[in-house]
């Protein structure tokens, strides 16, 4: 099966906004996993690996939107919060648990999370030169 902007909305439903999510940005983000995710190393997982990067990536795109419609500079970058005050309220993260080590922006969404763990492991059986 090959992914398209329909199964990816009905598998990841939280994208169904063609508003927030256009079809034309899910199209380019499925474009560029199917150039740069291999059938080969990726078997049958080729289909949720590339639904999981097109998440990736779409949250980042997302962010940026939002960040220039507000009048800020979209694709500034941004790592995992760990604390933050407003007035005599704050709150802190333990994002040792939620990053994993050498992900770099893999770890900026939970999507890029479960796509690096699942990258790290297809095509990680023997192998023959």
């Amino acid at each position: 099966m090959s992914v398209t902007a329909s199964s990816f909305r009905a598998d990841f439903p939280e994208f169904t906004s063609i508003v927030v999510f256009p079809d034309a940005t899910v199209a380019f983000w499925l474009g560029l996993a199917g150039k740069m995710l291999s059938a080969d190393r990726w078997g049958d997982l080729l289909d949720y690996g590339t639904e999981l990067f097109v998440a990736h990536n779409l949250v980042l795109a997302a962010r940026d939107q939002k960040a220039a419609s507000n009048g800020g500079t979209g694709g500034s970058g941004a790592g995992i919060t760990s604390s933050k005050t407003v007035d005599k309220v704050s709150v802190s993260y333990d994002t040792a648990n939620a990053a994993i080590e050498g992900a770099g922006n893999w770890n900026l969404t939970t999507y890029g999370t479960r796509y690096i763990q699942l990258a790290r492991m297809v095509g990680a059986g023997g192998v023959q030169l």
